[in-house]
């Protein structure tokens, strides 16, 4: 009799730590489930309707979204105010190498499957035009570089929570012949959307900062330290409301699209190579890196990452699923120095779906307008693809501004970005979902590898009652 209350009790214990995953997961399919029913079984649907249907779903987002730059801030500060400048210098070169590989890696797995497949030839495409391909085709590569490292060194810290620097370029209609591009005038502009980087950078420098001043700064790392706490206890509960938001979110977007038949017809071959990239990728290339990094195997790690995919899936959006991500590995064990510094920076600068994504459409369109292209136009592509996926916002669909970057470095008009754009949406969910994968498997690799130098760390700060914890608990840190 006793071994059946153990299962019993098991299952009960296993239902209660799953159920808001399993919740989640149920919420995506069925979100996509009733949009393909509502979308099949009535007529055409006006953009109002849809809104209210995806009404539920932006509130979630809203939600997210809200604690994205408190969280993002205090995070980070009493990170890297928590360590030494030292550890803090080795536990920002092991993530950044680790994105750089990463990021690397799925540009050159997107070449190589997009110049085998070849998917551009013989495609048939129904052109679309839409407000934000006319916004992005007004843009210069120089400027989107700059405009990069502008945001990085923000001048008003205030004004970064609220907006981006951009460089807004225009014809002057007056002057006739029409002139180039190049020699448009141009002005400065501030874009609706926080400055993720430059809240970043800032964040880096103060909480070195704070870390320096040991003594006198513990005031501001408590102060941190605690507004961290409190998002993180906030994220606690809107999580609760993320399988609804998902299914909302999910279905309105289903039913907005015109004709799936027509969609995947004619961007089928496009589509296939995109996924079959990023699934390589995601469980492939990371898996491996992984593996070399821990001598483990990650799936286990993505099973208890569900419902952070599942939640990244369902809002395409790797800055608005950053707190769900940070409290996943929080439970899951992960140390929290770690947790806020690398999944912050990993949410702004590592975007592996993106860099895949973006060299495998510019190699498309080139195929679909017939054009050569040399190795060296293949090497070009890769450096830009990874220069622009640094540069694309964590938000829905921000590679297709990017995107102008990369169709350059091929030759291309900005316009054909219009070819892609009818699965774009759908792509930009599983590319979003690889992206935050990658940064919490990333985190998980930084924390194994920098277990031994946090340890050394807590021991040359600790109270000498705080020793023997360590001594008793030492066992628990090796793997």
């Amino acid at each position: 009799m006793t071994r059946p209350k153990q299962d019993e009790s098991k299952f009960k214990s296993f239902m209660k730590e799953n159920v808001l995953t399993m919740a989640t997961v149920i919420g995506v399919f069925a979100g996509g489930l009733v949009g393909f029913i509502i979308k099949n079984s009535t007529g055409e649907w006006t953009k109002r309707e849809i809104m209210y249907i995806s009404f539920p779903g932006e509130i979630f987002l809203r939600m997210l979204k809200c604690l994205i730059v408190p969280l993002l801030v205090s995070s980070i500060t009493s990170a890297i105010g928590g360590l030494d400048l030292s550890m803090s210098s080795k536990i920002a070169t092991r993530a950044i190498t680790y994105y750089f590989v990463t990021t690397l890696s799925a540009v050159i797995l997107g070449i190589c499957l997009v110049t085998t497949i070849r998917p551009g030839q013989g495609a048939k495409i129904v052109e679309t035009r839409t407000e934000t391909i006319d916004k992005a085709s007004k843009v210069l590569t120089p400027d989107t570089l700059m405009d990069l490292v502008r945001n990085m060194f923000t001048d008003n810290i205030i004004q970064s929570t609220m907006f981006q620097h951009r460089t807004e370029i225009f014809e002057n209609t007056s002057i006739s012949p029409a002139l180039p591009m190049e020699e448009w005038d141009f002005k400065s502009a501030q874009r609706e959307g926080s400055n993720v980087l430059g809240l970043v950078m800032f964040s880096v420098i103060l909480g070195t900062t704070i870390g320096r001043m040991r003594e006198k700064g513990q005031l501001l790392q408590d102060f941190f330290t605690t507004l961290s706490e409190a998002m993180m206890t906030i994220t606690s509960w809107v999580i609760w409301i993320s399988p609804l938001g998902v299914a909302f979110l999910i279905a309105a977007k289903i039913i907005e699209m015109e004709s799936i038949a027509a969609t995947i017809q004619s961007l089928g071959w496009y589509f296939i190579t995109v996924m079959i990239g990023l699934f390589l990728h995601g469980f492939g290339t990371i898996a491996v890196i992984f593996f070399l990094g821990t001598r483990r195997l990650p799936y286990r790690y993505i099973a208890k990452l569900s419902q952070v995919l599942a939640t990244a899936f369902g809002t395409g959006s790797s800055s608005a699923t950053m707190p769900l991500t940070i409290k996943c590995l929080d439970n899951m064990g992960i140390d929290p120095r770690v947790t806020r510094f690398v999944i912050p920076v990993g949410a702004t600068i590592n975007m592996d779906g993106t860099a895949l994504y973006e060299a495998v459409a510019a190699l498309f369109i080139a195929q679909y307008r017939e054009m050569s292209y040399s190795f060296g136009t293949i090497v070009a592509v890769s450096i830009t693809a990874t220069a622009a996926s640094i540069g694309a916002a964590g938000i829905p669909q921000a590679g297709l501004v990017t995107m102008v970057m990369v169709l350059d470095t091929v030759g291309l008009e900005p316009k054909d970005v219009s070819l892609i754009i009818a699965v774009d949406w759908l792509l930009d969910r599983f590319r979003t979902t690889i992206n935050v994968m990658c940064d919490a498997l990333g985190t998980i690799l930084v924390n194994h590898l920098s277990k031994n130098d946090l340890a050394s760390v807590d021991r040359l700060n600790a109270e000498p009652h705080e020793l023997l914890e360590l001594g008793a608990n030492g066992h628990e840190m090796k793997e």
